[in-house]
Formats: C-alpha cells, sequence, structure tokens
C-alpha cells in the first residue's frame, strides 16, 4: 500500500523528499563534529587544595572523609582518588544513566557535611569543572614579544592572565573552565625578623591580628540629613604595599610600632606546583580551555578564537596570546579523512552501478539515495545525540545503503524490457509504467526487505556494549542504523516514484557494452559453478583446511582497542628523577627542548607543561612533564616520513640529556 501510495501521489512524496533535503542540510549545520567519540567516565571530581601538608595527612584528613560522605549516592559507579603533597582529589563516578548536575547536587550537599569535619585550614572541598578528559580543546600560551622579555617576567604574564584573558574567556559559550597554568601568581610577601619581634615584646599572632583587623571594610547604616539619606561606609582594604607597611601595632614598651619596623615587605608569589615553558625560552603562562560536557567542540573552538581576537587587542604592547594546541587541527584531520573515502566510495559505487544497471538514468536513481539515507542519518544523529567523528561517519558503507534501491530498480529496469520484448508491445503510457513500477515492486519488496533486515542484525552485538567500549563502537552502529532505515524508507516511497517517471522510456539494446559484460561474467559464473559441483568434495577440504589455517593465523596477530589516530602532533611524557624540584624539571626539560627545535627543523615550536594547573583535574608531581611538540605539516617534513619513524629518533636525540626519560605519545590518546 505504501509503494501503491507513493507512485499514485508524487506530488506529495516529492514534498517530503524536498523537506527531507533542507531539513538534512540545516541539521548538518548543527551536527557536533570531532575527532572521536568521548568515552570518559560520567563523573564528579572533588578537589582540595591544602598547600601545607603532606600526602599522609591529606589521605587521612580530606581524601578518606569525602570518599566516606559520597559512599551511599544511588547510582554511584566507582570512586577514585589521589592524595599527594597539598591535593586531594577525589573522582565519583556514575553510571552513564545519571543526569551529570544531579550528580553535582548530590556530591555538594555531601561537602558541605564534612566541611565541618576537616580540620582547619585544611582547605575547602570544590567541585571540578563539568567537563571530560577530552574537553581540553584549545591551549595557548601568554608570553612576551622580542625585545620586552625583561618587561614582562613570569610574574607579569600570570597575572595579565588571570586579570585580563581568563576573565573575558570564560564568558565564552560552551566554555566551562579556562585553568591558568604556570607563571607566577603574584603576592605581598611579609618577611618577619624575630629578633625584633622579640625587642618589641610581641608575637607573631599580633601580627595575624592586626594585618586581619586593619583589611577590611564596614558599614555604618545611614543617617538623615534635612530630606536625604547619607549612607556610612569605612573603607579599610589594603591598596598597596605602603597601607600594609603603615599598619600600626601594639608594642609592649609603648613606642610607636609599625609593621615596616619589624618586617620587610616585598613582592612574591605563591606556591608553585606547576610551570609552562617556550621552546627553550624560559618560563611563560598560559592556560587550558575546557570545554563544557556535550558542547559542540567546533563552535565552542571558533567561539573562543573569536574572543582571543579581541582579547589580543586589549592586552599591553609585548604580549601575545600564541596557542599550541588546538582541537581543530585534529578534528580536521580526521573529518577529512573520512570526507576524501566517502567521497570516493560514493563515486566507485555510482561508477559500478552505472556499469552493471546499463542505463545512466537508473545508475544515478539508486545512486541518489545515498545523500538522501545520509541526510536522514545526519537528522536522527542530533536527535540521539550522536556527534560526526571518524568511528561514526566513517563507518558507512554506501553499497549498504542502496541495496534495496539496487533490487527494486533492477526488477522495474527488467519488467520493463520484459514488456519491450512481447511481440506487438506497444509504447508504455504513464499509467502502464505506473503500473508496471507497482507490480516489480512488489514482488521485490521483500527481498529489499529481507537483506537491509539481515544487515541491521549484524549490528545488534554492537548495541548491547556497555562501559567505555560501548561510549567507542554505539556510534558506528547507530549511524549505519540510522542510514539503513532512512534507505528503507526511501526503498518503499522516493525509489518507486521516481522509477514511473525517470524510467518510463527506456529501451533495451541487448549489444551495449553493460549486456555484453553480464554475458561474458555469466558464462564464466555458470562454468566454475558446474565445476564445483562436480568436485564435491575437494571443495568441502579446500574450505575446512582455509577455515583452520585462518585461525591458526589469527591466533598470531596482535591486538589494541582502537587503531593510534595520527593528530599532527606529538605529547611526549617526560618524567626526571622522582623528588626532584621544580626548577630541576624546568632545566632538563628546557634541554630536552633545544634539541629538539635545534635538531629536527618539523620542529614548529615546543610547549612544556609541568605538574599541575590551577584546576589540576590531571595532577602530576614537580618531576614530571608533558613536552607538548608541535610539527610542520608532513609535507615539509625532512628528517622522516612516518611519525614512527620521527619518534624514534626524537627519544633517541633526547638521551643526550642526563636523567630523563620520554614517552612519545599524541595528545588527545595521552588523554
Amino acid at each position: 500500500k505504501i509503494i501503491e501510495f507513493s507512485i499514485k501521489n508524487k506530488l506529495i512524496i516529492g514534498l517530503f523528499t524536498f523537506a527531507l533535503i533542507g531539513f538534512g542540510i540545516y541539521e548538518a549545520t548543527k551536527l557536533p563534529i570531532d575527532a572521536v567519540p568521548d568515552i570518559t567516565d560520567n563523573q564528579v571530581q572533588v578537589i582540595t587544595i591544602a598547600p601545607s601538608f603532606g600526602a599522609t595527612d591529606i589521605e587521612r584528613l580530606v581524601t578518606f572523609p569525602i570518599e566516606q560522605v559520597n559512599n551511599n549516592i544511588p547510582g554511584l559507579k566507582e570512586i577514585r582518588s589521589f592524595s599527594r603533597f597539598g591535593l586531594s582529589l577525589v573522582t565519583i563516578v556514575f553510571d552513564d544513566g545519571i543526569d551529570i548536575y544531579w550528580a553535582r547536587q548530590q556530591v555538594s550537599e555531601r561537602l558541605q557535611q564534612v566541611q565541618s569535619q576537616l580540620p582547619k585550614g585544611m582547605g575547602t572541598p570544590e567541585l571540578g569543572p563539568v567537563s571530560t578528559g577530552l574537553g581540553e580543546i584549545y591551549q595557548y600560551v601568554v608570553r612576551s614579544e622580542k625585545g620586552y622579555e625583561k618587561k614582562y617576567d613570569a610574574t607579569e604574564l600570570r597575572t595579565i592572565q588571570d586579570w585580563i584573558i581568563k576573565r573575558q574567556l570564560s564568558g565564552v559559550k560552551g566554555v566551562a573552565e579556562v585553568s591558568s597554568f604556570g607563571g607566577k601568581l603574584k603576592q605581598l610577601e611579609i618577611s618577619i625578623q624575630p629578633n625584633k619581634l622579640k625587642a618589641h615584646g610581641i608575637t607573631i599572632n599580633d601580627v595575624f591580628d592586626a594585618l586581619e583587623s586593619n583589611n577590611q571594610n564596614t558599614g555604618g547604616s545611614y543617617i538623615e540629613k534635612n530630606e536625604t539619606a547619607l549612607f556610612i561606609r569605612t573603607e579599610g582594604l589594603l591598596q598597596s604595599k605602603e597601607d600594609i607597611e603603615n599598619i600600626a601595632l601594639t608594642s609592649k614598651t609603648g613606642n610607636p610600632l609599625f609593621l615596616k619596623d619589624i618586617a620587610e615587605i616585598k613582592n612574591g608569589y605563591a606556591t608553585r606546583y606547576g610551570a609552562m615553558c617556550y621552546n627553550d625560552q624560559g618560563e611563560v603562562s598560559g592556560a587550558i580551555v575546557m570545554m563544557l560536557k556535550g558542547a559542540n567542540s567546533s563552535e565552542v573552538i571558533k567561539n573562543v578564537k573569536e574572543r582571543i581576537a579581541q582579547i589580543q587587542k586589549t592586552l599591553p604592547k609585548g604580549v601575545i596570546i600564541e596557542p599550541f594546541l588546538d582541537r581543530t587541527k585534529m578534528v580536521n584531520n580526521a573529518i577529512g579523512t573520512v570526507e576524501k573515502n566517502l567521497i570516493e566510495g560514493a563515486l566507485i559505487v555510482i561508477f559500478v552501478l552505472v556499469l552493471f544497471l546499463g542505463n545512466f538514468r537508473a545508475g544515478l536513481l539508486v545512486a541518489s539515495v545515498i545523500p538522501l539515507a545520509m541526510l536522514f542519518a545526519i537528522i536522527m544523529m542530533n536527535v540521539f545525540g550522536v556527534s560526526g567523528n571518524l568511528m561514526s561517519l566513517g563507518a558507512l558503507d554506501f553499497g549498504l545503503i542502496v541495496d534495496g534501491a539496487v533490487i527494486i530498480v533492477e526488477a522495474v529496469i527488467h519488467q520493463i524490457y520484459s514488456h519491450h520484448k512481447k511481440e506487438n508491445a506497444i509504447a508504455l503510457t504513464q499509467e502502464n509504467v505506473n503500473h508496471e513500477v507497482e507490480t516489480s515492486s512488489k514482488k521485490m519488496m521483500n527481498s529489499a526487505v529481507f537483506g537491509q533486515i539481515i544487515i541491521l542484525i549484524v549490528y545488534l552485538p554492537i548495541f548491547s556494549l556497555e562501559g567505555i567500549e560501548g561510549k567507542m563502537f554505539k556510534p558506528m552502529a547507530q549511524t549505519v542504523a540510522f542510514a539503513l532505515i532512512g534507505a528503507f524508507i526511501l526503498s518503499l516511497t522516493y525509489i518507486p516514484m521516481m522509477s514511473s517517471i525517470v524510467l518510463k522510456n527506456l529501451k533495451h539494446n541487448p549489444n551495449n557494452f553493460s549486456e555484453r559484460m553480464m554475458a561474458y561474467l555469466e558464462n564464466i559464473y555458470q562454468k566454475r559453478l558446474v565445476q564445483a559441483i562436480n568436485n564435491k568434495r575437494k571443495i568441502i577440504i579446500t574450505t575446512i583446511v582455509v577455515f583452520f589455517g585462518s585461525i591458526v593465523v589469527m591466533s598470531f596477530l596482535g591486538g589494541e582497542f582502537i587503531p593510534a589516530l595520527e593528530e599532527g602532533d606529538f605529547a611526549v611524557d617526560t618524567r626526571v628523577l622522582t623528588g626532584s624540584n621544580l626548577n630541576t624539571t624546568i632545566a632538563s626539560t628546557q634541554k630536552a627542548a633545544k634539541i629538539l627545535k635545534d635538531r629536527f627543523p618539523e620542529v614548529e615550536k615546543v610547549v612544556t607543561k609541568i605538574g599541575s594547573g590551577e584546576v589540576p583535574t590531571d595532577p602530576m608531581p614537580m618531576e614530571a612533564s608533558d613536552m607538548m611538540v608541535i610539527l610542520k605539516d608532513k609535507s615539509e617534513w625532512t628528517s622522516a616520513s612516518t611519525f614512527n619513524e620521527l619518534s624514534e629518533k626524537m627519544s633517541e636525540a633526547l638521551k643526550d640529556v642526563p636523567g630523563i626519560t620520554a614517552g612519545f605519545q599524541y595528545p588527545v590518546q595521552m588523554r
């Protein structure tokens, strides 16, 4: 009935087809594009920073109470924790079906309970950003231009990053967090001289009390004067170093005493747990832009780049923002590969269709199902929240998509050719063509449907996958299923309708290339079929031997979860001796960066991230660092032709730096 309706109501089917094209193109602009699926667990991180305490105290007094209080949240899957000097990181993993914001609310309520149990000075537990392991979409350095190095040191660069750049970037749609990295966080240090404290008869607590009481604003309500109300407030916040120096202290000797009399006030910086270096030119500041979970990475990166361009205009002369890791590069590489393969596959399918069907119009009609089914799949991907990536789009097989359409169109062609072969055959009217198309389509519909159902059944086991493997491979099965369902619907409606229009004037030519080729192939097939039937035992024995031989060969094959995706840059996991301080790590990595920059012309720049950033979602000790080796386009390489070869040569070169170990990976692969 659907086929009959489609043939008789061509205008309606045509309008639906145009609606599919228009809506599909619109949805294609909204499809989230990424390189690979995000396989990060559904998790909430709790970060507690306590700069003065060791790993044992952090674990016992902070990490353990947080784990205990969150142990009974519904939907909880597991709790992982990490404690080191000055930092506690608790990762609470939930089932995939749990709403992340509901989970964060539950954790937040329990953190309010545990806050009262933590000893004073142990820090305040805070929730990590609503992001994922693949959320680090944009990373940049803030550095001084040549000639301005002395004017803007690591402290000034960090101040610019925190007070100018970060504040503006945080308002970009889709950005969950801007985690500052490297530089020195500016502070005013009060270096107290114990001998002078003792001489004036005061204690360190007296200094603390004086600082606290002299650094606050207070309100004094208001007074009425004539017809007006005058609001009263006092301004007592410290504004400068001179204000701190002139804080009055109570001396036991009765003499006037200021803070500058017993201490030296100078510029300093907070305790550091990380650093960032640019090439071999020393320290700089920078940040990692973290994307909101579920956001469209391409759109967020575009917005970030636009805001960065605006911010650059507001920076002091001599300071520049330079990106070094941009997810766009990897996404473009991956999607470029997908587009190339899809276009080549579509052209091959169209060529084969035209060649074997023996009719150009019939071949193009079947081929037109490919873009229509793709648009249908894109619409459904948006509906079900499936992003376009290497796994989802790369899994599409156009041969499977056109399977049903080929069966129906071939049946229609055969039916029309059969009519023309009859003696005294009259020219087909539109009504006759409609009847022939309807008859042949109904005959072959069972075969077309059965074939597509079998293909869908093959993908059913993938839908049952859970956890990381489910997140990785389900998008592939979903996209193929959407495309097949779209092709199935088109085979019932669009193909019969268009066949009755496009194929009505077909003329059979038994001498064309397609007919002669098919006759030749059919002749070869019949001969080989007869030979196979006459040699049953040999065929069976050969099949068994090949089968068991393939099992033996397969047992020697290596295996991995997914192939490594060449992202275009290297992330070098670099380690120095355990227990090394920050300056030692900086010195060693600067030597390594110089070697890579000088010996390998493929290297565009080297940015080294040492230790942890401001938001330590991926905490590393001070002896560990990630050297981001940004490479030029592969066409410009001279030292090697492949990533593996280049990484081996670089690894060999880094052996010249004593006490350092290096492991080469790709940035997203490392995450």
